[in-house]
C-alpha cells in the first residue's frame, strides 16, 4: 500500500514539474499596432519572440511606417520563439495608378514600378484580334482611389493556338479532289510520289517511277493509297500531309 501511493505521488509531481515547464516557457503577445518598427523588435524581443515583417499596405488612420496589423493578436500566449507577423502602414495612398492597358508585360511592369508600386500577379488569356504580349486588364484599375496595397495584377494576352483536327482517311480518293479539299480547309500538300506495284518492286525498286505522268508527276485521277499523317491522328491547322498514289 505504502509504493502505491509513493508511485501515485511520483506521478502527480512529475505531472506538476511537467506542466510548470511548459507553461513556464510561455510568454503573451505584446501589442505591436502603432509602434514603429525598431519599438515593436524591441517589445517582442524582451519577450523572447520575434518579429516578421509581411506586408505593406496603404492606410488613412495609421502613420506611414508604423505597424497597422498584427498575429497572434495581443495578449495571445505562445511559446517563447514564436514568429510575430505583422503588416507595415504605407500611410494614405499618394500614388496614381497608372493605366497600363495596350502595353507589353515589360512595360507595363516598368510603368508601375518608376511610380513606386509592384506587380502582383499576372494572368495569361488568348482573345482573338489582340497582339500576344499585351496587357488586356489590371486591377485595381488607373486612377483607383482607397487602394489597399502597392500592387497592381495585369491579365496579358498570348498567342492562340491554331485549331486541332482529327486526321480524315482520304485512302480510294482522287488525288485532284483531296488536293482541292486540304487547300480549301488551310492544309498544305506536300510530297506526292508513286506507290510501286508488286511486280514492279519485284524487278526493280525505283520501277514505279515509270508510272508517272509526262510532266514527271502523279495526274489528279491517280488514286491515293498511303497518307501521312494517318487518319485518326491529331493535326494543327496548316499541316502538311503527304500522300503515296497508283
Amino acid at each position: 500500500m505504502m509504493a502505491l501511493v509513493l508511485v501515485v505521488v511520483a506521478l502527480v509531481s512529475a505531472l506538476t514539474a511537467m506542466r510548470f515547464a511548459i507553461h513556464g516557457q510561455e510568454v503573451q503577445v505584446p501589442a505591436l499596432v502603432g509602434l514603429a518598427p525598431a519599438d515593436a523588435e524591441r517589445a517582442v524581443a524582451g519577450s523572447g519572440l520575434q518579429l516578421e515583417v509581411e506586408r505593406q499596405y496603404y492606410s488613412p488612420q495609421i502613420p506611414e511606417g508604423r505597424i497597422m496589423t498584427q498575429v497572434p493578436l495581443p495578449g495571445t500566449k505562445v511559446r517563447r520563439g514564436w514568429q510575430v507577423r505583422v503588416a507595415q502602414s504605407l500611410g494614405p495612398q499618394r500614388v496614381a495608378i497608372p493605366d497600363v492597358t495596350k502595353e507589353s508585360e515589360r512595360a507595363a511592369e516598368w510603368n508601375l514600378r518608376r511610380r513606386g508600386l509592384d506587380l502582383a500577379s499576372t494572368a495569361e488569356m488568348q482573345f482573338p484580334g489582340t497582339p500576344a504580349d499585351q496587357v488586356l486588364a489590371q486591377s485595381p484599375p488607373a486612377n483607383a482611389n482607397q487602394v489597399a496595397a502597392p500592387k497592381t495584377s495585369l491579365l496579358i494576352t498570348v498567342t492562340a493556338n491554331p485549331p486541332a483536327y482529327v486526321m480524315p482517311s482520304f485512302v480510294g480518293q482522287p488525288l485532284g479532289s483531296v488536293s482541292r479539299t486540304l487547300q480549301d480547309a488551310g492544309f498544305k500538300l506536300g510530297n506526292v510520289t508513286m506507290a510501286p506495284t508488286a511486280s514492279a518492286s519485284a524487278t526493280a525498286p525505283n520501277a514505279g517511277s515509270s508510272t508517272l505522268g509526262p510532266s514527271g508527276q502523279p495526274s489528279p485521277a491517280s488514286i491515293i493509297v498511303v497518307q501521312t499523317p494517318n487518319a485518326g491522328q491529331k493535326i494543327l491547322a496548316g499541316a502538311v500531309v503527304n500522300f503515296e498514289v497508283r
